[in-house]
């Protein structure tokens, strides 16, 4: 009996060194498939992190050997009048063109989940292309819609006899310009929201209809529940991209008139923050100042996540999922 015991322990041992010889194998097999991204991921993440922290602390720009000068680019940036600019124009466009963005994509892709609609997959296409083309390309073609002259959206408006404005030229329209071309590019965000919205259970609705509920309750009580992760989702993504706004902004002021040296379209009204870190960097060379001003937008960036998931955790129903 204590044989046969012995006999096996000793092939239970030598099972379980067998698994973890196996498990090992087949980490370093899962390493290695996934190792060029690592790789990119050190190289072209991790590192340049590193350095714009290090660089932030220093007089740099990028022809002669750095020098430390400690805390004085951030103390700049509290001197700087354009930081505080930028930072108006950043949170505007956060703030105003997050929630239209949101609506649109969530409007449209309740408009395209709707059945027994004939060539509902051709205007799902028609909706989504616009966001497959390159925001340069995007941004050329509304600057011919948006012309004051003879753009396209004012002669629509002289229809009706109303006098467009000069959008691209008019410090008090331009940001609007630009939200209505993102909101344009929202095939992104709706097709997204279409999937969340396929994966609501139709007999929710159909239980609701037999209790009285109209589409608005069901909207509210059903499909806002069931879709609010993807809500979120879609809320974090859009306020970081616009957090990190610029091509669009590059392209408009650079083709209107500019305002001083920062070029910052009509009166500033299109200095977005990360439109003035690139010209510091690559246009006055103050490398040291622009990697100052990234690690703040990081913080800045963090911190409104941070903000934002404590808030719309309150709202979010995981149980759906």
């Amino acid at each position: 009996m204590k044989q046969a015991n012995s006999e096996t322990a000793v092939s239970a041992c030598k099972n379980q060194k067998r698994g973890n010889k196996q498990t090992r194998k087949h980490n370093r097999i899962g390493l290695l498939f996934a190792s060029p991204w690592l790789i990119g991921f050190v190289l072209f993440t991790i590192v340049p992190i590193t350095m714009a922290f290090y660089y932030s602390f220093t007089n740099y720009d990028m022809f002669n050997k750095c020098e430390w000068v400690g805390l004085k680019n951030y103390a700049d940036i509290l001197k700087d009048p354009y930081i505080g600019i930028s930072l108006i124009n950043t949170a505007y466009i956060v703030i105003v063109g997050t929630p239209i963005g949101l609506i649109v994509a969530l409007g449209l892709a309740m408009l395209l989940n709707q059945k027994n609609v004939c060539g509902l997959p051709f205007f799902r296409t028609i909706f989504y292309l616009p966001s497959l083309v390159p925001i340069v390309a995007s941004a050329m073609l509304f600057i011919w819609v948006l012309n004051g002259n003879y753009g396209l959206l004012n002669q629509l408006l002289k229809l009706f006899g109303i006098q467009g404005p000069y959008w691209l030229n008019d410090p008090q329209y331009t940001k609007i310009s630009l939200i209505m071309m993102d909101t344009w590019r929202c095939g992104g965000s709706m097709i997204i929201f279409i999937a969340a919205l396929r994966s609501v259970p139709v007999s929710l609705y159909d239980s609701a209809s037999l209790d009285g509920a109209g589409k608005f309750q069901q909207f509210i009580h059903i499909t806002l529940p069931f879709i609010s992760p993807t809500i979120q989702f879609n809320l974090l993504m859009g306020m970081i991209n616009r957090f990190q706004y610029f091509t669009q902004a590059y392209v408009f002021s650079s083709l209107t008139d500019m305002s001083g040296s920062v070029g910052g379209g009509p009166g500033n009204s299109m200095l977005f923050y990360c439109l003035y870190l690139y010209r510091q960097a690559f246009l006055f060379y103050k490398m040291g100042y622009a990697c100052a001003m990234a690690i703040l937008l990081f913080i800045i960036i963090m911190a409104a996540t941070f903000v934002t998931l404590r808030i719309s955790n309150r709202a979010v129903n995981y149980e759906v999922e």
